[in-house]
């Protein structure tokens, strides 16, 4: 198996995307701590895994605190000595004008979009340091991270940030060899935040059809395995191709 004997924290693992992330690591042999605010969609995605033979747990955290970052690191380390993989996919969105959002909307969106994943590299970064463990970060972004939209501005300035915060960690984490990437989805599955899944939402693309929690799930295994040892410091579309479309072509 590709990620035998190999520990990975999924955060916002309990639906969408998370929720098919951790499933897929754990069918690759990872053992997965299952992050998510929820305690019940957690818990029932890594008793899933468990059902089919994996390995997981849940763990409850608040991604806006720090405190609650490092309990969950200082926890996966006590459960399991050891965290090879680390993959930053919760977020929020705002879906507000300019003129509309509160300065505690904006904050919640940057700290929960933008501000855990470098904590939660920094905590994670140090643990693997202090295994010596080959390592390996994939920071969920977005194409939202690259356009503007006219109705969110939290969103796009979190996810842009995200595109630089992935750089600057693949520099000063490479001496320590460890590995970090994004992956950069378009309308994959449900929308942020959400659970429900509707796949008659417009979507305009080179595939024809939405993008699938699945089709994620796969880039990150790619990035985290070790047929990706010579990418790093990479944003690795997956979006259908809806970034290579002009506007105004459909």
């Amino acid at each position: 198996m590709k990620l035998a004997n190999q520990v990975a924290i999924v955060t916002g693992a309990g639906r969408n995307i998370g929720e098919d992330i951790s499933k897929l690591l754990a069918a690759h042999g990872a053992t997965v701590a299952v992050v998510d605010l929820d305690k019940a969609r957690g818990d029932k995605v890594a008793a899933d895994i468990v059902a089919s033979g994996g390995r997981a747990k849940g763990f409850v955290c608040d991604v806006g605190k720090e405190a609650d970052i490092e309990a969950v690191v200082k926890a996966v380390m006590d459960e399991w000595g050891h965290i090879d993989i680390m993959v930053n996919n919760a977020a929020i969105s705002d879906n507000k004008h300019m003129f509309d959002i509160t300065l505690d909307e904006w904050n919640r969106v940057l700290a929960i979009t933008l501000t855990a994943p470098f904590l939660f590299g920094k905590h994670v970064g140090k643990a693997m340091v202090s295994k010596g463990t080959k390592g390996k970060i994939v920071n969920v972004s977005s194409t939202s991270g690259y356009y503007g939209r006219n109705r969110a501005v939290a969103y796009t300035a979190a996810k842009g940030g995200v595109r630089n915060l992935t750089k600057s960690m693949a520099i000063q984490l490479a001496p320590h060899n460890i590995r970090v990437n994004a992956v950069v989805p378009n309308k994959i599955g449900s929308p942020v935040g959400k659970s429900e899944f509707d796949p008659s939402r417009k979507v305009v693309n080179l595939r024809d059809r939405p993008g699938l929690p699945i089709d994620l799930a796969n880039a990150v295994l790619f990035l985290v395995s070790d047929e990706s040892d010579f990418i790093v410091g990479t944003d690795l579309f997956v979006d259908g191709g809806v970034t290579t479309l002009m506007p105004g072509n459909e």
